[in-house]
């Protein structure tokens, strides 16, 4: 069974894309206690490590594509935009409860960026 759903490509990006977020955690943790208690620093580095992991793994897992740097800026744009996308349907979702908020950007945001990433960034 767990071969049947890795052989879907939505199914290894979401996987990836929650390991990525558990390396953004403990690299901004490790930071944090290491280091200095930046949130601003801590987030930064959190962000380049998930970021550099996922893009290299996404590029060969999922999208099955040679690394470059043109992807890299296209996979980066996409990721900040998703970002700003966040904090818009955050800010425009303010009457709901927040773990609602949470659930629906944490459902729609990946689904867009998978699909962004496999018609633009990795065509």
């Amino acid at each position: 069974m767990i071969q049947y759903l890795l052989s879907h490509k939505l199914v290894r990006y979401a996987f990836i894309g929650g390991f990525s977020t558990l390396i953004h955690i403990t690299g901004a943790s490790l930071y944090i206690y290491l280091i200095t208690p930046s949130l601003l620093q801590s987030n930064i580095l959190g962000f380049l490590l998930a970021y550099t992991f996922s893009y290299t793994i996404q590029s060969k897992f999922v999208f099955e594509s040679q690394l470059s740097q043109a992807k890299a800026i296209k996979y980066f744009i996409v990721q900040v935009i998703a970002l700003l996308i966040a904090i818009f349907l955050s800010d425009i979702l303010d009457s709901f409860n927040t773990y609602i908020k949470t659930i629906i950007v944490a459902l729609l945001l990946p689904l867009v960026t998978f699909f962004v990433h496999k018609f633009w960034t990795f065509r």
